[in-house]
């Protein structure tokens, strides 16, 4: 879809459902994963303000997941130091962490998250604390295991005259793109291609 499709389609929203659209520059969606496995990772949070105070403590370990598989969350606790009650909310901070980058803010994808060990009090741990715990250790794993910002790839196919083919690569080769194959369609195929475009 290119600007004018945009402008018409913006246009028939204000005039025939009046509805204001805000239109900006199209951004680039950015992306960051880590390039480290085995990182291990402390997030301790703890407050204390008179009354009943906040604890969660976890250990977390960081390694990289395949590409295209996204997050993944292992729970490894073993004989409770960590209640089950409280599992649920580490993976919740530790997915709101990752929806905000550690370089530049954008979401880390393809992370495996491991929660291995822990620690909680009986009075003052909750939630809202092994979530804040879960965010920190995250945060601070990722920092360490050599986050990188991942660019979005497109696969194009350009069909082009034979006299501009020169042109198009030299356009291409400036925007960094990565040539894997170049045809010259035979004369029939370019003919039919004339004809519908």
């Amino acid at each position: 879809m290119g600007e004018l499709h945009l402008e018409i389609i913006v246009d028939r929203m204000k005039r025939e459902f009046n509805v204001d659209a805000a239109i900006g520059e199209p951004q680039v969606a950015y992306r960051e994963t880590i390039r480290k496995d085995g990182v291990e990772a402390e997030g301790k949070f703890i407050r204390q303000t008179g009354g009943r105070g906040q604890y969660g403590h976890v250990w977390l370990r960081l390694s990289q997941n395949e590409q295209g598989k996204g997050f993944e969350f292992i729970n490894s606790i073993k004989g409770g130091v960590v209640p089950s009650e409280y599992i649920t909310p580490v993976r919740k901070g530790v997915e709101e962490a990752l929806n905000n980058g550690v370089i530049a803010g954008y979401p880390v994808v393809d992370v495996k998250v491991e929660l291995y060990d822990g620690s909680y009090h009986d009075v003052d741990s909750s939630e809202l604390a092994f979530g804040i715990a879960g965010s920190m250790a995250v945060q601070a794993g990722v920092k360490s295991a050599n986050p990188v910002i991942l660019e979005p790839i497109m696969k194009i196919v350009a069909v082009t005259p034979e006299n501009y083919m020169g042109d198009v690569i030299g356009d291409l080769n400036s925007k960094e793109a990565e040539s894997n194959q170049w045809k010259i369609l035979p004369l029939e195929l370019r003919k039919l291609l004339l004809l519908y475009h």
